[in-house]
């Protein structure tokens, strides 16, 4: 009697299951990839009927947020061809994490897409910490960290404690270097370049790694503009006015190019930055181009 109970209630759990994630997968098989992502049903209800196919859907979940994220982004390599549905990206993996929270992909993907491109890093910081009490053999997760709180918030005490939490799950010191060199302002960008790096190397999806090697190339440039900054006031006793007035006195060479297609100037304090602030600009419409050559 118990196990034709159980049978019972399994066969209505798999029901329900079959009936929310059949017309969904259906749904986002059929529809194009530069559509919005849609909706996806509360976690909660994923999880009770998922059964023990939890790690299955989260993956499936995190799959089909890559895949819309990647065909976005590699339909041109300056621009997005529609500006990518953050919102909807932060509500799936958030569900997905949440039915599987081992998933590796979601936290790497929240790390590289919502830390940076949107600016979320108090979301991104949110999940590391969740996964960190899941994946607690994962260095990666700490490190993510210590880069948000070092290179975003500025607060250099949290990230020597994330850095350190890194070193001890990876036996690495490179971590302890980091939190003894680069936790001052002054640091930043090298850090950036260190952390790129490393990310660039380990990660394994292409639309990702193209953004990382993307954004190293542009956060070189800006370490070389630095250190012609830096020669220019050492031999003229002034800051430079411009980038350009490094290029055209031979201080830098040859002229950086931010590849987002922005242009580096100098803030007021002589901090190195660029218009497109390290992001790609959705493309414009045709109809958006042509309202804006008859203003001109």
């Amino acid at each position: 009697m118990r196990l034709q109970s159980f049978l019972m209630l399994l066969a209505v759990l798999l029901g329900s299951y079959l009936a929310i994630l059949t017309p969904f997968t259906h749904y986002m098989n059929r529809k194009p990839y530069e559509e919005k992502l849609g909706v996806i049903p509360r976690a909660e209800v994923l999880q009770i009927v998922s059964g023990d196919q939890k790690q299955f859907l989260a993956a499936s979940i995190i799959t089909k947020v890559i895949m819309y994220y990647g065909s976005l982004f590699e339909k041109d390599s300056t621009k997005f061809s529609v500006p990518p549905d953050y919102p909807a990206i932060s509500r799936a993996i958030h569900a997905a994490l949440k039915i599987d929270p081992y998933n590796m992909d979601g936290y790497y993907f929240a790390q590289a897409v919502l830390a940076w491109d949107v600016g979320k890093v108090d979301i991104a910081n949110s999940l590391l910490d969740y996964g960190m009490r899941y994946r607690t053999w994962d260095w990666y997760l700490p490190f993510f960290a210590g880069f948000n709180h070092a290179y975003f918030l500025k607060d250099y005490a949290a990230a020597a404690e994330y850095y350190r939490r890194a070193g001890e799950l990876s036996g690495s010191d490179l971590f302890k270097r980091l939190a003894g060199r680069y936790m001052q302002e002054s640091g930043r960008t090298d850090l950036a370049i260190a952390y790129l790096f490393a990310m660039e190397k380990g990660e394994k999806n292409p639309a990702i790694r193209k953004t990382y090697q993307i954004r190293l190339s542009a956060f070189r440039d800006v370490r070389r503009i630095e250190v012609a900054r830096d020669k220019y006031l050492e031999a003229t006793g002034t800051f430079p006015v411009s980038v350009e007035l490094l290029v055209q006195n031979d201080f830098l060479s040859p002229p950086p190019v931010d590849p987002y297609g922005g242009r580096y100037y100098f803030e007021p304090d002589g901090k190195v930055t660029t218009t497109s602030k390290f992001a790609f600009a959705p493309r414009k419409s045709s109809g958006e181009s042509n309202e804006g050559r008859g203003k001109n």
